[in-house]
């Protein structure tokens, strides 16, 4: 169905080109938009025309008509004015109006068919018919983003970022649920992972532009057939919860940088619990004060480079070799061998993971 925001906008542009006034009624009678929506006098005359033969007809010095939706009789148009000129302007009008109504139900119908193969509603076959009756290329390369709003968005905003982003006719830009708007963007042949981070930092500053605040934008891989994008959709949301954990810095993560993130992500709770407390026995490797974690993380941001760390926190090398073997005592772990640096550092992002999950419990 035509909003009727769009409707308004339509006859608007008419009037302002034709100088002719127009407005739209439901089969109730109801007025949906137009340039003089004054229709009382007309109420009787609106009911009447609805039950007549007539496609259209000159009531009370007004040009009526009426608008299907294939067999289905959708609006009443209004020209004002009984001559030719106004009825060929109602005649105009009329014909606009039926073609948005059919342009918006093949929109909505190809809403709902990419919504179905988000989901993975669709059998194989029915992927394929369906893609082909509403011409959709089935081997195109895409690939899917996921927009995370920071609190509920409001009816229009899938509207909004329909004008904003989808710019190209082959893009398909819809929501499943209350706060992410997804886009399923076509790619030309030479488009890569580096113009889909560009393409995803575009949608986040664009949106920012508008007023927008607390948005993170996720992306899967790129599929080449049409019944994997649904994968990519999948990845694309693993993407944004993985991110919030571990990677909650960035406003943009793409599936492919996940890393060892996604595999944590992947274990159940009682099996990080039983590694926590094999390897630290009983302690938490996050439970040292502040400047002994942001020295650790200083540390393998460094590549476990010591001159390069104590350079960067303006300390003596020799005072880091010592927070170094302080750490050790500690834990049993020598952050300056590579395994026992990969094991604390696996650790901590499990602690990360177990402590987010805890959270949602709650």
């Amino acid at each position: 169905m035509i909003s009727n925001q769009i409707l308004q906008n339509t006859i608007e542009g008419l009037k302002a080109i034709t100088r002719i006034d127009l407005c739209v009624v439901d089969i109730e009678g109801k007025v949906l938009a137009g340039t003089c929506t004054e229709t009382d006098d007309y109420a009787t005359s609106i009911k009447s025309f609805v039950d007549s033969p007539a496609d259209s007809q000159v009531v009370q010095g007004c040009q009526f008509f009426k608008i299907f939706d294939e067999y289905q009789l959708e609006y009443i148009l209004l020209a004002y004015g009984e001559n030719e000129n106004a009825y060929m302007i109602g005649k105009l009008a009329a014909f606009q109006i039926h073609n948005l109504l059919i342009a918006y139900k093949e929109r909505f119908d190809k809403d709902n068919f990419i919504k179905n193969l988000l989901l993975d509603n669709l059998l194989l076959v029915d992927i394929y018919n369906r893609a082909k009756k509403l011409h959709i290329d089935t081997d195109a390369r895409r690939v899917v983003f996921i927009i995370e709003m920071a609190h509920e968005k409001d009816a229009n905003m899938i509207e909004h970022v329909r004008v904003s982003i989808g710019r190209k006719n082959k893009d398909f830009i819809t929501a499943v649920d209350e706060k992410n708007i997804i886009v399923v963007k076509e790619l030309e042949a030479s488009e890569g992972y580096q113009e889909m981070e560009q393409a995803a930092n575009a949608m986040l500053e664009l949106l920012k532009a508008e007023g927008e605040e607390g948005l993170h934008v996720a992306y899967g891989t790129i599929v080449s057939d049409i019944k994997e994008v649904s994968k990519s959709y999948k990845e694309a949301k693993l993407a944004l919860d993985v991110g919030k954990i571990f990677f909650n810095e960035k406003d943009v993560i793409a599936y492919s940088t996940l890393g060892i993130g996604r595999l944590i992500y992947q274990l159940p709770i009682p099996l990080c619990k039983m590694f926590i407390r094999e390897i630290f026995e009983g302690k938490s490797p996050d439970d040292f004060d502040e400047e002994t974690l942001i020295t650790i993380n200083k540390f393998f941001e460094n590549s476990l480079n010591v001159s390069e760390t104590s350079r960067q926190l303006y300390i003596h090398r020799n005072t880091l070799v010592y927070r170094l073997d302080k750490i050790q005592k500690s834990t049993g772990l020598d952050l300056r061998v590579f395994e026992d640096a990969i094991t604390f550092k696996i650790a901590l992002m499990v602690v990360k993971y177990m402590k987010h999950m805890e959270t949602l419990e709650y």
